[in-house]
């Protein structure tokens, strides 16, 4: 008698809801440099510069000085109080140890507000284009995944009433600005249509601000800062970003004290606290203050002018992105898809970009551009990219 498989849960074979989970080129790329190709990647956001050695430095200190066993599960209570004095500072919004618990990057965070904000069965909403592990994360925590798409033609902003409109039953929005992949920053009109929604809905707003440290144009507005808005919003930070800490998987959840409570249980039964001793590095890490911030973030302050200025005089549109280190490029008029314009330019050029349908329907027939290589490289990329394009317009005209 055959050995049948064990059965899988639901949950766990519906990630993806049966499609790819949006990373099928940067699988492509890897695979091509395994096999001895040389591949420009300009796919994930990982920063060309490694952590500072500063860094690193107090992490080693800290491991040798025996922060190496469990550690406090909310987050240490130092790197708990420089994480709420951080937000209060910028946000204006009085915000203490007890608003925040650390987790093990930002993905855990997200993860962990649907957890906190979502029954099984609950509807939660997600702006489309997304960063492609939104869907999922909300399927994982056992909720039902609403796109609410932000259409090219409005600039990517989504609208109030699209909002409104989809939120009839759901319980949470999730939210990200500085965007990925687009760069847009939600000025203060978009994010107070997206709170009178959640107000008038009864919504938890989930508010992804990863790269709130990388923005060129415009402010960078917290919606926990306006009115009301505090006692129902969750809000993703991280270090990967801000920082250049990808690799120490070091993020928070700031949030109202009771849900922060019942997320600190959430950590005691699933990730059990982050290491000592990348949180000490992470708190010395906070303590440098604006300026290793803006040391990090320069590069691709200055690679997304060039690259922006680059696009407009090759006649290539872009999102209106203020913040970011990518670049969404419209490649429509070729007449392929964001996906086999992808496939095409990674086959003849060896140059990884991600489709816009990694991001959702409203992203299609674009490109997310990660400006992550060295300018002389980047450059020799972008070059090649529009003159890819260029032909493709020629002959479908």
């Amino acid at each position: 008698m055959p050995i049948r498989p064990m059965k899988l849960s639901k949950r766990i074979l519906g990630l993806t809801d049966g499609g790819s989970d949006g990373w099928d080129i940067f699988y492509k790329a890897r695979a091509m440099r395994a096999a001895g190709r040389n591949v420009v990647e300009l796919t994930i956001g990982e920063h060309d510069r490694r952590t500072e050695p500063e860094i690193l430095n107090e992490m080693h200190r800290s491991a040798l000085a025996g922060h190496t066993g469990y550690s406090a599960l909310p987050g240490t209570d130092a790197l708990r109080d420089a994480i709420a004095a951080r937000i209060a500072e910028r946000t204006g919004v009085p915000t203490a140890r007890d608003n925040v618990v650390v987790t093990p990057g930002g993905q855990a965070a997200l993860f962990a507000a649907h957890i906190a904000a979502c029954d099984p069965g609950d509807t939660a909403l997600f702006i489309d284009p997304y960063y492609a592990t939104y869907p999922g994360t909300i399927r994982g925590a056992g909720a039902v995944a609403r796109a609410v798409e932000a259409r090219a033609e409005c600039g990517f902003l989504p609208s109030e009433a699209d909002l409104a409109m989809a939120a009839d039953g759901a319980v949470s929005l999730l939210i990200n600005s500085p965007n990925n992949p687009t760069g847009v920053v939600y000025d203060r009109d978009t994010l107070e249509g997206i709170s009178r929604v959640c107000r008038d809905h009864d919504l938890w707003l989930i508010s992804d601000e990863v790269y709130d440290t990388q923005v060129w144009n415009g402010a960078h507005l917290s919606p926990r800062t306006l009115p009301a808005m505090a006692k129902r919003t969750l809000v993703v930070g991280s270090l990967s970003k801000g920082h250049a800490m990808t690799g120490s998987r070091l993020g928070w959840l700031a949030g109202p004290e009771e849900a922060i409570g019942h997320l600190i249980n959430l950590s005691t039964h699933t990730t059990y606290g982050v290491p000592g001793f990348v949180q000490d590095a992470g708190l010395f890490a906070l303590n440098q203050g604006e300026a290793l911030e803006a040391q990090i973030a320069e590069p691709f302050r200055r690679r997304h002018a060039t690259v922006s200025d680059y696009f407009v005089r090759r006649g290539l549109p872009i999102a209106p992105s203020g913040a970011t280190m990518y670049l969404m490029v419209d490649i429509r008029a070729s007449g392929l898809t964001g996906e086999a314009f992808a496939h095409r330019l990674l086959d003849a050029e060896g140059i990884a970009v991600m489709p816009g349908e990694s991001f959702g329907r409203a992203a299609a027939g674009h490109l997310r551009v990660a400006l992550t290589v060295e300018d002389q490289l980047l450059m020799a990329a972008v070059a090649k990219l529009a003159d890819l394009a260029d032909k493709l317009v020629a002959e479908a005209a």
